[in-house]
């Protein structure tokens, strides 16, 4: 039992330091608004913050920190996919500039 208790209070830890990343972050969110960054600038730290966010709700919340092997997995698929998505276009023009 006494093992029990230990494992709850160490999720206990986990989920609150987490609860406070994610404040700072929104407050440092909120703060970027305020240095009056360019649009493209903005956007993109807000971006970058958001992720930061995201990977901490997930790995925390949603326990993904401990299936590296299929996080990895997903991950390189949804790479690959997104490259050829990316590619697929610009080799369909360059295939139609071929045949014309």
């Amino acid at each position: 039992m006494d093992d029990h208790a230990v494992d709850v209070q160490k999720h206990v830890r986990i989920y609150l330091i987490v609860f406070a990343a994610l404040m700072v972050l929104t407050a440092v969110t909120v703060g970027v608004y305020y240095l009056h960054l360019s649009v493209p600038a903005s956007i993109a730290l807000a971006l970058a913050i958001a992720s930061i966010k995201a990977m901490l709700v997930a790995c925390a919340f949603m326990h993904l920190i401990s299936e590296k092997k299929l996080i990895y997995a997903v991950l390189i698929l949804t790479v690959v996919f997104f490259v050829v998505l990316l590619l697929l276009p610009v080799l369909t023009s360059v295939g139609d500039r071929i045949t014309a």
